[in-house]
């Protein structure tokens, strides 16, 4: 034996490309697929991708559309023929359909040939995600040997479940490496983390996380891809909201972590403990603008009426698509106040986007003539569709995106005009409460001054009677929003192990059952409204939409008991 010499395996390079597909556009995926490829091809062994990147995430019921799977495999085969006299492997992430099952799946590509294919085993069907309904579950990922090095490869839901990573770890994975379409909430990283902590931990190996970011529909991904190493601590993590491409270079077998470059210019190791109102605004700018661009829009418009909500959306708006592609129009009638007005102006000169002013009496003159009887919540109502119908107009005259100004509080109650202030292609706030639109507010005022003063400051009102204010319909809302979110977000929590601070919630809330039976009613019974709303950027563990499917015809009323 002493003539033989131990074989040296190089260490290799990954390259790690957290980039912004668009669902369904399959050549523009597979362009800048092959362009990331072929610009890092020379200083990388393996290119990787997040989750389904080709056909972009989530293709919902594309999957289930032949000529969509068609058109997959023939990228595929392309890929492989462009590639095949490059030096670097990679993982593409599709559809990937094996004797009539399908399958959510990543192919590595090296040589031009597929030299493996794995499958993502774990399917998740909760909250925004309902995989089942179209894929088949692949087997339990087997350690891959790559140039020397056995990769233990899992695709966003496996690593979720500790007997993949360690069915990895058990077969001989030296490095684990877990590809992620995963949508951002405010406690998603603190959860990806605790998840790839645990990962790391029961398998003493490190973990290369890959996320994708960018706005689809109603979700938004925030990226924040890292390098955990096996101790727990984090060599490296991406900026939010962000494209990043970095490197990892993993060592030789023989030593213990791999160590990390980035590729990214002046970027070296990126903070992840960003304010979550930063992340939250950055979220709801980030999904306003792929909903636009994705959609072909480049300008958009809304109302502004001088309050809260249309004051913090335009100017999301206009952080998203730029001062100049927003338009907001005043549409102020008998109830609208002066300072209503102003304020309004002053918004919409600070944020340096155009404005004009409609006053829509002659139209609801017209309506009080046609019905003489019109009075009351129609009358109110009316105001509010008329306006909505303008804007309508004006969207369809210029091209723009009609944005819609609702929070989460407002659409869950249905304080809102179906076919009115509803109106609109898109509502970047329609996740957000009430009192966190004040605390966004403050904190993009904070960066620079954009909402005048007042507006944070004045009691918010509805204008559609005189002297109407919000607080006579409604509870507080610091109120009405700890009921909500007991009565939404928390639904289906168990209170034998709610944390502190929701069991301190829940007692404060109990002080006013009167309250909290108003509220849940008015939850129920508007949720046709909901059904029909505008989708909105999701920014919480439970959106209306995909998250929460109430039916429409239901007599069952949440409540909120004492123990």
């Amino acid at each position: 034996m002493s003539g033989y010499k131990r074989m040296t395996i190089k260490p290799i390079k990954i390259t790690c490309a957290q980039l912004n597909p668009t669902v369904g556009d399959i050549e523009g995926n597979a362009r800048m697929m092959l362009e990331t490829w072929s610009n890092h091809d020379e200083n990388s062994d393996l290119i990787i991708f997040p989750e389904l990147f080709l056909c972009g995430y989530p293709p919902e019921d594309l999957v289930l559309n032949a000529a969509f799977i068609s058109t997959l495999e023939a990228k595929i085969v392309k890929l492989c023929e462009v590639s095949k006299d490059f030096q670097s492997a990679a993982l593409i992430p599709t559809i990937w359909k094996v004797n009539d099952v399908i399958c959510n799946a990543a192919l590595l590509i090296e040589k031009g040939e597929i030299s493996h294919i794995f499958y993502k085993h774990k399917l998740p069907n909760y909250h925004v995600f309902d995989e089942p309904r179209t894929f088949s579950p692949g087997p339990l990922p087997e350690p891959y040997l790559f140039r020397g090095h056995s990769l233990g490869i899992m695709i966003c839901e496996d690593i979720w479940h500790a007997e993949v990573p360690r069915y990895l770890k058990d077969n001989g994975a030296k490095i684990l490496i877990a590809i992620n379409g995963s949508p951002f909430h405010v406690n998603q990283q603190e959860e990806r983390h605790i998840v790839a902590n645990s990962a790391t931990n029961k398998t003493g190996l490190d973990l290369i996380y890959l996320n994708m970011f960018g706005g689809q529909d109603d979700l938004v991904f925030d990226g924040r891809s890292f390098v955990m190493h096996k101790d727990s601590s984090v060599a490296y993590q991406s900026p939010a909201f962000e494209e990043d491409i970095f490197s990892v270079t993993v060592s030789s077998p023989e030593e213990s972590s791999p160590s990390v470059t980035t590729l990214k210019q002046g970027s070296d190791y990126v903070k992840y403990n960003a304010h979550p109102l930063e992340l939250i605004y950055n979220a709801l700018v980030t999904g306003v603008r792929d909903y636009a661009h994705k959609n072909g829009f480049k300008d958009a418009l809304l109302g502004l009426s001088g309050g809260i909500d249309s004051a913090l959306t335009a100017a999301i708006a206009a952080d998203a698509l730029g001062p100049k592609h927003i338009h907001c129009v005043l549409l102020p009638s008998k109830f609208t106040s002066d300072e209503s007005n102003e304020d309004a102006e002053q918004c919409a000169r600070s944020l340096n986007v155009s404005h004009e002013t409609i006053p829509i009496s002659i139209a609801i003159n017209a309506f009080t003539e046609t019905i003489p009887t019109l009075q009351g919540i129609a009358h109110e109502n009316t105001q509010s569709r008329i306006r909505g119908s303008i804007l309508m107009a004006l969207s369809n005259m210029s091209g723009a995106l009609l944005l819609t100004t609702g929070n989460k509080s407002e659409v869950a109650v249905g304080y809102c005009t179906l076919y009115g202030d509803m109106n609109g292609g898109f509502n970047p706030i329609k996740d957000v409460y009430k009192t966190d639109v004040y605390k966004l507010s403050q904190w993009r005022n904070e960066q620079s001054q954009v909402i005048p003063e007042r507006i944070l400051t004045k009691a918010p009102t509805a204008e559609l009677r005189a002297d109407q204010k919000d607080e006579d319909s409604l509870p507080p809302y610091d109120l009405l929003d700890d009921i909500l979110r007991l009565l939404v977000d928390y639904d289906d929590l168990d209170w034998e192990t709610a944390p502190q601070e929701l069991l301190d919630m829940r007692e404060k809330c109990l002080e006013y059952t009167g309250d909290i039976e108003k509220i849940a009613r008015l939850l129920k019974i508007n949720e046709y409204k909901r059904f029909q709303a505008a989708p909105g950027t999701r920014i919480s563990p439970r959106g209306f939409g995909r998250d929460r499917r109430y039916p429409l015809t239901n007599h069952f009323v949440n409540k909120i008991e004492k123990p």
